[in-house]
């Protein structure tokens, strides 16, 4: 379905997500665009949106026993009546409580990967915590490890920053609680996601504030947020079959883009291929074989 224009303010538009302002509440809404490289490609994946709007749902009801979080409702039956004009927003939305948002990117990594593989094969470390010598790409790490980055606005690259300087940023109380909790929630998801055949390799996870308690907010263990590989393909010391964005980084990496404008179209045969991806993780995670409600 078209984008349809929404008639409400708007309070933020990221790299995928639009957040418009309904006074005391926000609404959410899921869009089917698609980042690579810091960077909003000109292609869109069908139905995306939904993908990472229901499986996000899915997560926030199955996680809500470790910190409660921001959804009042994700059901567009609930809606306002204002807002059942925009039909556009079944299966993509939601609606939210207005939190004050933690800027600190949360993640949570099991296994040895992406940026922390690079850092790893440097300096042993990542995020300058050090790790035990001789693990390979795709290594399962010993314990899951908490690295901070800074949330960027305008465009700059989100920057992985120490635990120390969390504490500058945030406070002690606030630094150590989020660590905490995202290591709980990567902790229990990531169990859960081993047993239906996805390894959830690391995680992109945002806190906010309201009513004077740590919240979760924006979107939970989806292909965006997260690095998702088949179980059952797994192996150690190469790069893995994955569930996510990874394959639209990959083609991007292939065709030699240089990561500045003009950003590619993506083909045909990628599109398709990234939303069978997603949907398989959606699939399996969820046990849900139909993506949209009607």
């Amino acid at each position: 379905m078209e984008m349809q224009k929404i008639d409400l303010p708007l309070y933020h538009s990221g790299k995928v997500r639009d957040v418009y302002d309904l006074s005391e509440q926000l609404l959410i809404v899921a869009s089917d665009r698609i980042s690579a490289f810091d960077y909003v490609l000109p292609s869109i994946i069908p139905d995306k949106g939904k993908l990472l709007h229901k499986l996000s749902m899915f997560w926030f009801d199955y996680l809500q026993g470790v910190v409660p979080n921001h959804i009042i409702t994700g059901d567009f039956d609930k809606f306002p009546a204002k807002l059942k004009q925009y039909e556009y927003l079944r299966d993509r939305s939601a609606i939210v409580k207005k939190a004050k948002r933690i800027d600190i990117e949360c993640i949570a990594r099991g296994y040895l990967a992406g940026s922390g593989w690079k850092e790893y094969q440097k300096t042993g470390s990542v995020c300058g915590l050090k790790l035990p010598k001789g693990l390979k790409e795709s290594s399962k790490l010993p314990q899951a490890i908490f690295t901070p980055s800074s949330k960027e606005e305008g465009g700059k690259h989100d920057e992985n920053i120490s635990f120390e300087e969390t504490i500058k940023r945030v406070g002690e109380n606030v630094a150590n609680e989020i660590k905490e909790l995202t290591l709980s929630l990567y902790k229990k998801a990531s169990a859960y996601a081993e047993s239906k055949g996805i390894i959830i390799a690391d995680t992109k996870l945002e806190f906010g504030i309201y009513d004077s308690k740590i919240i979760l907010i924006d979107e939970v263990f989806t292909p965006d947020s997260s690095r998702f590989w088949e179980k059952e393909k797994y192996q150690e010391g190469r790069p893995q079959d994955s569930l996510d964005k990874q394959f639209v980084r990959d083609y991007l990496e292939r065709i030699k883009w240089n990561k500045q404008p003009p950003v590619p179209q993506l083909p045909e045969d990628v599109i398709k291929g990234t939303k069978e991806k997603y949907l398989d993780a959606y699939r399996k995670l969820t046990g849900e074989n139909s993506l949209i409600a009607r």
